[in-house]
């Protein structure tokens, strides 16, 4: 996304186009399958443009994940994950390293009629948990050759 997509997509949802808030949205948009967590967007942001306060990257998170423009994916026990990417994707988060990636997107079936009771549904995502590839690999790896990987000594 270039700077005057940006700047209109900030100013389209109602948010002023400020320096700060503008580079949190271009570093996340120059993100591709990362997600980076709050401290690391403040890190990358303030590297940039040291007048970047922690409390100001953190508020205008708050306003792009309000504003639609950013997703927040909360990862159990970890830091939450900020992703811009527009495209409506699914998630994947690893259970063993807390790696989040892009899944293609696939409709979600609505819930029942009725299941909702006053509930007003917004939408739904998925958000898949298991093994990434990485750590797949290096599970089975663990598994072949014993419990935590020992070997047994034969001689």
């Amino acid at each position: 996304m270039n700077a005057e997509a940006i700047r209109r997509s900030l100013e389209g949802s109602g948010l002023r186009c400020t320096p700060q808030r503008y580079a949190v949205m271009a570093f996340l948009t120059d993100c591709d399958n990362r997600h980076p967590t709050a401290a690391e967007i403040f890190e990358a942001v303030n590297h940039v443009d040291p007048r970047s306060s922690k409390a100001t990257t953190y508020n205008n998170l708050r306003d792009l994940v309000k504003a639609g423009l950013v997703r927040e994916v909360a990862v159990e026990g970890r830091a939450a994950r900020f992703d811009a990417k527009g495209m409506r994707h699914h998630h994947f988060i690893c259970d063993r390293c807390g790696n989040v990636e892009d899944m293609e997107w696939y409709d979600v079936p609505r819930p029942a009629s009725g299941s909702l009771g006053k509930r007003v549904l917004r939408e739904s995502e998925v958000i898949l948990r298991g093994l990434c590839t990485k750590c797949a690999s290096r599970h089975a790896s663990i598994r072949r050759n014993g419990k935590h990987g020992a070997r047994v000594n034969t001689g």
